[in-house]
């Protein structure tokens, strides 16, 4: 019942933001995204990507870094019954706020599930970024380009590797390679080019 802090590389040029500790896995392992399905899902295609250095995550002392690459949530302590109240996410806010004030190299982040979606966008735009589009709508794929005067930092949605949509194949490995896969085609050209896309894809 402890918060879970983030994890990753203090100088990542990507964030992930999810949703809250899992009660059967960060919950029990301190460490996001270890321990349970979701983390099972997210590894391996975080290693596939090159963003991790092994593809299993079981525990805190299991040796797995992560490369260019940062994992935070919206709230910090896992919720009832995995839904975070409005009171939880104003309270757990500040520090998303403070993470993405200290990522200085942050040029995209990948928020899972509509709730670490809509904690990004409302914490680009209380740090005075303009978003492109202004009301960006959650759905797998979906990107809005968030601009301020001294950056531009893309915003790519996925789909939550919860163990709900990848064993009913709302989300599959394809789907969710081709989100880091576009994630790295961003790290890899500079300055960012990336233009908001609006594509068919179901809201969740």
């Amino acid at each position: 019942g402890k918060p879970v802090p983030a994890f990753g590389d203090a100088s990542a040029r990507v964030a992930l933001v999810g949703l809250a500790p899992g009660a059967h896995g960060s919950n029990r392992t301190g460490r996001p995204f270890t321990g349970d399905a979701s983390g099972g899902f997210l590894y391996p295609a975080l290693h596939r990507a090159g963003f991790a250095t092994q593809p299993n995550a079981t525990h805190r002392d299991d040796g797995v870094r992560l490369r260019d690459c940062f994992i935070t949530a919206a709230v910090r302590c896992a919720p009832p019954q995995n839904k975070p109240t409005p009171k939880q996410l104003r309270n757990c806010f500040p520090y998303l706020l403070e993470e993405f004030d200290a990522l200085r190299h942050l040029r995209v982040v990948v928020a899972l599930g509509s709730i670490g979606f809509g904690a990004t966008v409302r914490a680009l735009r209380e740090r005075g970024y303009a978003l492109e589009p202004e009301r960006p709508q959650f759905a797998h794929a979906a990107e809005c380009v968030a601009r301020r005067s001294d950056r531009e930092i893309l915003v790519i949605a996925s789909y939550h590797p919860s163990r709900q949509n990848t064993n009913t194949g709302k989300l599959t490995k394809p789907m969710f390679d081709a989100i880091f896969s576009r994630a790295a085609a961003v790290l890899s050209r500079a300055p960012a080019t990336a233009s908001p896309t609006r594509p068919k894809a179901r809201p969740s």
